[in-house]
């Protein structure tokens, strides 16, 4: 409750300063430790979502982080509280995610003596965020929170942990707000853009790679424009395939986990790749086996919002320190050469693209996930967003579906299991107008399932397909190379997915074949509910093109 002698709370004070910075919505699982925090909300108007679980409710900031460019919330318990959200704050790391995660904490008073569930968050969770701190006087809340957000923003985006002691958020205190922060663009210099140009005139194949985060809807058209008037061949990197119009004549490509092999060959023998916004980590360079380190054979042009990221694994011939949405903006003013000398190079790059994904490879079972992507990418609106989290399963995501839109495909370039479809549930909370798909495996969806329960409680109808091949089967795919036939630990027995589904209240249906995945879709869409659809896939469709049996006979020798 407001005073009224001008004080607030230290919760009132936070609260407030969320609200200051333009947020609308957090996500949490409620806790003991920073009751005063929640009582805040209660009479100011941040939509609050309560999870099930905090690596779930951490993967949904996340996602809203993702798709907004402005730090997701959210709100966790000490202790336990606190290592549950560990997932989705690695995920915002690895994925350069802005990001604030706001966690109990004991009273001051009984620090240093391991008191019921006391951590110390700075040696917890300093490795896998940009900062981690604790505030100790209600009267820095403004200073330390402003800081937050411009740190969460700033250069390569990430998370933020602020411990909060739980008797700290009920001091009563006089201070001023903070002024709204604004996230603050790195542009390129005129000698930079100047240089590029003239290495794109000098240049006999040059590749445009597009990846990681500080993008928006006007960037992505402005890289587009920039890609016409060279013509250029465009190749997103992992799980970064809304960055482009993959239906766009120069798009040639995905870089990620089992990609096309003339992709990769096409940028091994570039003389000039342009890799705009990602870090090209262990996933997109194929094992660091891509480009030689320090020094690559190409003339390596890199344009990174972070500092640190420039020449830290490749030796670039250009860095340029700028965000991709300032960069975007700046290389409207390149001019092309007259001739372009590389034009039939792109188009055999885009004629490569769609004949390794226009038609869905056979696969052993009745139920082919890759037909199912086809049938996607001819129904859904352009709008329309995919989740997945991490699996072979999304390898026919990647592969078939054709990303038309900015902001359409949210996946961990982390790895992380579960993430599908908390960030499923984000977004549709975000943007409750589209349609919200998340193509999961079996024990993918059940490292998070239990956020099916908060998609009910807040009616928000996404559509989950569930993978259901009784295992982990990346897992087992890699145990099948490295020890063929010794299967151990791998193995899933599943519940009934579509039961699942009604008992929470939502639709459920299962699809033994594919042709049953089309009116189970539309069943699912007019029900108006969350759902689930319970897709049996054969184990030997492990991926798009190859089996067990392949695998373990390759291993074997045979």
């Amino acid at each position: 409750m407001r005073a009224n002698d001008g004080s607030r709370t230290g919760g009132e004070i936070l609260v407030d300063q969320l609200i200051k910075h333009g947020v609308k919505q957090a996500f949490c699982v409620p806790g003991e430790s920073y009751l005063a925090a929640l009582d805040a909300f209660h009479d100011r108007n941040v939509d609050i979502v309560v999870c099930r679980q905090e690596g779930g409710a951490a993967m949904m900031a996340e996602a809203v982080g993702k798709a907004t460019g402005r730090p997701g919330i959210c709100f966790v318990t000490r202790g336990p509280g606190a290592t549950n959200a560990s997932p989705g704050i690695h995920v915002a790391h690895q994925d350069s995610t802005p990001m604030i995660v706001f966690v109990g904490q004991v009273a001051r008073e009984m620090r240093e003596r391991e008191a019921f569930q006391e951590l110390n968050y700075r040696a917890v969770f300093g490795t896998m965020t940009k900062w981690t701190t604790e505030i100790d006087d209600a009267a820095r809340i403004p200073e330390l929170v402003s800081r937050a957000f411009y740190v969460a923003t700033s250069g390569r985006p990430g998370p933020v942990v602020i411990a909060l002691p739980e008797d700290m958020l009920t001091d009563r205190v006089v201070v001023p707000d903070a002024e709204p922060f604004e996230p603050i663009e790195t542009w390129p210099g005129l000698t930079d853009m100047s240089r590029l140009q003239k290495m794109l005139w000098a240049a006999k194949k040059p590749v445009l790679l597009i990846g990681g985060s500080r993008w928006s809807e006007k960037a992505c058209a402005s890289v587009q424009r920039f890609a016409e008037r060279f013509d250029l061949p465009v190749i997103n990197s992992f799980r970064r395939g809304h960055l482009f119009d993959q239906t766009h004549a120069n798009y040639a490509g995905d870089l990620g986990v089992g990609p096309n092999p003339k992709v990769v060959a096409r940028i091994k023998s570039s003389d000039l790749l342009i890799l705009l916004g990602g870090r090209l980590g262990e996933m997109p360079s194929q094992g660091y086996s891509l480009l030689d380190i320090p020094n690559p054979s190409q003339t390596l042009v890199h344009i990174h919002p972070g500092a640190e990221e420039l020449g830290r694994v490749y030796h670039p011939h250009l860095a340029i320190n700028a965000s991709p949405t300032a960069f975007a903006a700046a290389v409207e003013g390149l001019q092309a050469p007259n001739e372009i000398s590389w034009r039939e190079e792109t188009k055999a790059a885009r004629a490569d693209y769609v004949a390794f994904s226009e038609k869905p490879t056979d696969v052993p079972g009745a139920v082919n996930v890759g037909e199912i992507m086809v049938w996607l990418r001819g129904r859904l609106p352009a709008n329309a967003v995919i989740t997945n989290g991490a699996g072979n399963f999304s390898a026919w995501i990647h592969r078939f579906y054709r990303f038309r839109q900015f902001a359409t495909l949210f996946g961990p370039t982390s790895g992380s299991m579960g993430y599908g479809p908390p960030a499923a549930i984000g977004i549709k909370k975000l943007w409750p107008e589209r349609i919200v798909f998340c193509l999961a495996g079996d024990g993918d969806f059940l490292m998070n399932g239990q956020e099916y329960a908060t998609a009910v409680q807040y009616n928000l109808p996404v559509i989950i397909a569930i993978v259901d091949n009784g295992m982990y089967g990346t897992i087992r795919m890699h145990q099948e190379r490295e020890y063929p036939s010794r299967v151990i630990a791998t193995e899933l027995k599943n519940p009934d997915f579509a039961a699942y589904a009604k008992s929470f209240g939502g639709f459920g249906a299962t699809v033994e074949k594919t042709s049953d995945f089309a009116p189970a879709f539309e069943e699912a869409i007019k029900s108006g509910k969350p759902s689930i659809l319970h897709l049996k896939v054969n184990q030997q469709a492990i991926t798009p093109s190859t089996t067990i049996d392949a695998i373990r006979a390759k291993a074997q020798g045979k």
